[in-house]
């Protein structure tokens, strides 16, 4: 098992294309570990505000009357692809890995299968 920081610190070295990674509490919007980013994109706004999406889709699944859950939700710009993973993992309840990829290098299903190993192996 990986504390917050070693898996962070994972997603950046082992999947191509990382950009910045992040572990937030959707509940509260807060970030609860961050590595990259930079001055031209602040990693700890763009996770808050992904809270909204999660919580909107919720919203949304909940109005419809789906009975599934949400593996991940990809957003994808003109230059980057944003990975969110909702946690299954024990401990991991109201939690998300939030990855920025630079959609010129990055392969997102490794990504995402990388992102699921990762998730599997973290203990919150």
């Amino acid at each position: 098992m990986a504390n917050t920081e070693a898996s962070l610190k994972e997603a950046m070295s082992s999947i191509e294309g990382t950009t910045g990674v992040a572990l937030v509490d959707y509940t509260s919007g807060m970030a609860l570990g961050t590595i990259g980013g930079g001055k031209d994109f602040n990693l700890e706004v763009a996770a808050a505000g992904n809270t909204d999406v999660i919580r909107a889709k919720l919203r949304t699944m909940e109005h419809l009357g789906l009975k599934e859950e949400i593996e991940d939700i990809l957003i994808t710009l003109g230059t980057q692809y944003h990975l969110i993973r909702l946690l299954k993992t024990r401990g991991g309840n109201g939690l998300f890995l939030y990855l920025v990829l630079d959609a010129s290098r990055a392969n997102l299903a490794m990504a995402r299968h990388q992102l699921k190993k990762i998730e599997a192996e973290l203990e919150v």
